[in-house]
């Protein structure tokens, strides 16, 4: 596999650098922005993503990082000299003005808000973020919308020629795929003329490429928890330093309320660095004395994120000395948990506006469809799998009931990495759902048509067993679930809806109501039963019904007269349904 990628790495690269027909030597003197477009038919949109997925994908990225961890400071070091070799220094990072985030949970909404909120300022945004749902441009935006597949392509091949052209037998020719999309961001911003970049960590903090920022103008982290335990530590705490160590001497930065143990770990980092570290009030305290803050991004845990976004944004227009700060009269800072708390003001009315018009693909998203109702959210922690079940099941019980016949729910489900699938599951048991359904994060069994849902780190069966072994988790759980009477139903919710729930299977047999599938095309054919109005694949392959569980489920979502599926446990699977579910992403 490696060989063959190696082989079309070369063969793209010679083909380019013989149509540019431009030499080393020119090259090397050349900045960024002075290299050549290609506009050869090849260099289209699916070829650079083609190329860059050539490059180490995250999986293998995990590992390489895991291995090197004991010398952060290498991995940083190396990062510059790529940085170096693009043709940029640390010191032209500083002018992008940037806003840096990380956290467990969370971080990714609290960078959507905040680039909203300056946007709404008439501000020119920039805003890279991971992973992507459907297109790898979705990572690096300007004023909230992926660059367009032109731009992309534009700026791929200048910056993979620079690093090829400027490599020696010193130095490994190419970054790995995070940090190439990285540098790239920054490439992007700085050629665009951004006022401002909010840019969120990949993994950890202290030891992420992204933290080559020496001068970002404010730092924030949302609430933490337990994630990615092989890379960053098997404790809160632990990953508490992690995410410290974007910390920056003089820097403000803001943090949620955090569990005690994880807030001391960042106020004894942010002390060590002369980091002024601020405990944000709720958006309850920011509330008070005028109209409820509306929120463009559902669910409770979102209120979080949201007041982290505005004193993120409220502390840029401070110190960028902009007009709308001088609009904001704030509190005096008070103390908690030994760490100040940051001020309280009445939000702007662009802030209002930014908070409102927010939008964040594929956290706690919901798409209406005809008689089915698709639940988005790529919860993949305990914590934020447990904030996914309270918005699900608020969402369930403030809709409109059908009188026509009974109402089904389905969980579609997948986990990956070092994550505990049965921790996840079991918290999913309370939503009672009627079917389980499971399958591997790819979009259809072979995704060489479109290069962005690409994954060369594993194979089909690799990736169905794991499923398989969901599988078995969510039947055990079933098992522990059922009631003494065998082929009785467990009681319904209060005041739940009428749900065909199928009688709990004897032990040791397969789950009544489980199913794995091959590809998320496959499982979402048999869900919608052809009922949704935009997802109407072609005729199912065959095979697809002839399980017994499938065959009988099809009937029963058939004549449902609601289907509510919840989507969760991976971003990834997230952004192949929605590719499948809303075409015009992919366009």
């Amino acid at each position: 596999m490696s060989r063959a990628r190696n082989h079309l790495r070369a063969a793209l690269f010679l083909a380019a650098a013989s149509a540019r027909g431009v030499t080393t030597q020119v090259a090397a003197q050349r900045g960024l922005s002075a290299w050549p477009v290609p506009q050869e038919p090849s260099m289209e949109y699916q070829d650079a993503v083609r190329m860059l997925n050539t490059l180490q994908t995250n999986a293998g990225y995990l590992e390489q990082v895991k291995r090197q961890r004991g010398d952060p400071q290498t991995q940083l070091e190396a990062m510059e000299l790529y940085l170096a070799r693009s043709g940029l220094q640390v010191e032209d990072l500083d002018r992008l003005n940037i806003i840096h985030v990380t956290g467990t949970k969370g971080k990714g909404s609290t960078c959507a808000f905040t680039e909203c909120i300056l946007r709404s300022y008439g501000l020119k945004t920039g805003f890279f973020s991971s992973p992507h749902l459907v297109q790898v441009r979705e990572r690096i935006r300007i004023n909230g919308q992926p660059i367009s597949p032109e731009l992309f392509t534009k700026y791929f091949w200048r910056l993979y020629h620079r690093l090829e052209e400027t490599k020696d037998g010193s130095c490994v020719s190419m970054p790995p795929y995070f940090r190439f999309l990285t540098l790239m961001a920054f490439h992007v911003f700085l050629q665009e003329k951004v006022d401002l970049a909010v840019v969120e960590v990949g993994i950890g903090g202290a030891y992420d490429c992204t933290n080559i920022i020496r001068k970002p103008v404010v730092c924030g982290v949302s609430s933490l928890g337990i994630d990615h335990t092989s890379l960053l530590g098997d404790t809160v705490e632990k990953i508490a330093w992690q995410k410290g160590g974007i910390f920056k001497q003089g820097v403000p930065a803001f943090t949620v309320l955090q569990p005690e143990g994880p807030l001391a770990v960042l106020r004894d980092r942010a002390q060590q660095i002369s980091c002024p570290l601020y405990l944000c009030p709720t958006l309850e305290d920011l509330e008070e004395g005028g109209p409820p803050l509306a929120l463009g991004l559902d669910g409770e845990h979102q209120r979080s994120n949201a007041a982290l976004a505005l004193q993120l944004a409220h502390c840029w227009l401070q110190r960028q000395d902009h007009h709308g700060a001088r609009e904001v009269k704030a509190s005096r800072p008070g103390l908690l948990w030994q760490l100040p708390l940051a001020p309280v003001f009445q939000p702007t009315s662009h802030m209002r506006l930014g908070l409102r018009n927010t939008e964040w693909l594929g956290r706690t998203q919901v798409l209406r469809r005809g008689p089915l109702t698709w639940y988005l959210d790529g919860a993949h922690t305990p914590s934020s799998v447990q904030a996914c079940v309270r918005w699900f099941r608020q969402a369930l019980q403030g809709r409109e009931r059908p009188s026509g016949g009974p109402e089904v729910r389905v969980l579609l489900f997948n986990a990956t990495g070092d994550r505990d699938p049965a921790a996840l599951l079991k918290l999913l048991q309370p939503c009672q759902f009627d079917y389980a359904v499971f399958c591997p994060n790819l979009t259809e069994v072979s995704s060489t048509g479109n290069a962005d849902q690409q994954n060369f780190t594993v194979t089909l069966d690799q990736v169905l067993l794991r499923c398989l072994e969901h599988q078995q988790h969510w039947n055990h759980l079933d098992e522990e679930q059922a009631s003494p009477d065998l082929w009785s139903a467990p009681s319904p919710e209060p005041g739940g809806p009428t749900s065909l729930l199928l009688a709990p299977h004897p032990p040791h047999t397969c789950s009544a109501s489980s199913l794995v599938f091959s590809c998320i095309s496959h499982a979402l054919q048999w869900i919608s039963q052809g009922r949704d109005p935009v997802f109407q694949p072609p005729t199912p392959p065959k095979g697809l019904l002839t399980h017994p569980v499938a065959h009988s489920g099809a009937s029963v979502l058939h004549e449902a007269a609601a289907i509510h599926v919840l989507v969760t446990g991976s971003l990834h699977l997230v952004g192949g349904v929605l590719k499948l579910l809303e075409p015009a992403l992919s366009q």
